[in-house]
């Protein structure tokens, strides 16, 4: 006799048995969230005394670098492993000079995070659309954002920040080649040591709106469909995740997350790399919206949507909710 026959003798099979009570529940958790999993974004910018609430993304904030100290206890109390840090410079210009400078913003907050607490791992994005006039992601070349000439700028700007004392460097420009370019760069100034997480399946979203208000980051002209992928595809993030595998990439990601579950879900059988997946701004605006009107619980809402992406496959969760999931799960 089988376990299924054993199990139903009046016709059905009682699956609701470990469905009782809470602790039952846990203790037959097929998935388990923890604060270890997440990677909080923050915005960092230039003055003193700085910490703005962001209008399209409400309890998330634009904070000068004196105010890191802050964010680093809380992130300690709450057992969050690690930040992501995007900067805004001072000024801009075509090449994004400051992405580069070594006293840029975020060489500024990154020497200034490992001052406050050596042990949190600290990310930064490497790209240039916060730093250019013209708001794209690579350098402009008769009219087109060039692949070739993006190369050495984006390699350049992932060393300053691996010379402030970066944990690991995270291209999100999505130029072909990028993180061959920057592993030889970082490799050649003696930074063997030091981690590339590649954005590899960043697809071109509508998702992105509330960051781009955030990083005042949206393009001047054009879109960025010629160098981000397109959403149809999920075979060629998969060619995209190989290529950056092999290119040196030692942590690779999707994103956005929730549109591209089945993404994550394929890297992950596909591949043995830690695969991390951002919970992008659009995602995290429209819970808190909707929580806010009441149309939606915004915490069961939240731990179930962090819940589904690591359900997919995803080790790491890049997400804005990161500091609010973490009390929630304290209290649970």
């Amino acid at each position: 006799m089988t376990i299924t026959q054993l199990t139903t003798r009046e016709g059905f099979a009682r699956h609701r048995r470990l469905r009782q009570s809470a602790g039952l529940r846990r203790l037959v958790a097929e998935t388990r969230l923890s604060p270890a999993d997440f990677v909080y974004p923050l915005f960092v910018t230039h003055g003193t005394n700085i910490r703005a609430e962001i209008p399209s993304m409400p309890g998330q904030y634009h904070i000068s670098i004196d105010q890191v100290h802050r964010e680093a206890d809380d992130l300690r109390a709450l057992g969050i492993p690690a930040v992501l840090l995007f900067g805004l410079p001072a000024s801009k210009d075509a090449t994004g000079s400051e992405a580069y400078a070594d006293d840029g913003i975020v060489q500024q907050a990154v020497r200034a995070f490992k001052a406050a607490d050596p042990d949190i791992v600290v990310v930064t994005d490497v790209c240039l659309c916060e730093y250019t006039d013209h708001g794209h992601c690579g350098l402009i070349v008769d009219g087109e954002v060039d692949n070739g000439s993006s190369l050495d700028v984006l390699a350049h700007t992932a060393l300053s920040h691996a010379r402030a004392g970066a944990d690991i460097v995270a291209p999100s420009d999505m130029m072909d080649g990028r993180v061959a370019a920057i592993r030889e760069t970082l490799d050649d100034e003696g930074y063997v040591n030091t981690p590339i997480m590649a954005y590899s399946a960043k697809y071109a979203s509508a998702f992105y709106g509330p960051f781009r208000v955030a990083a005042d980051s949206a393009p001047q002209f054009g879109d960025r469909r010629g160098y981000q992928m397109d959403p149809p595809n999920a075979r060629e993030a998969l060619r995209e995740i190989e290529a950056d595998i092999a290119e040196g990439a030692d942590i690779v990601m999707v994103k956005p997350a929730l549109p591209y579950l089945d993404v994550i879900a394929r890297a992950r059988a596909e591949f043995d790399a830690p695969l991390a997946a951002y919970n992008v701004s659009g995602e995290y605006a429209m819970i808190k919206a909707a929580g806010e009107r009441g149309w939606i619980d915004e915490q069961r809402a939240t731990l179930e949507t962090l819940t589904a992406i690591k359900r997919a496959g995803a080790d790491i969760i890049v997400t804005y909710h990161a500091k609010d999931a973490a009390r929630w799960l304290a209290q649970s």
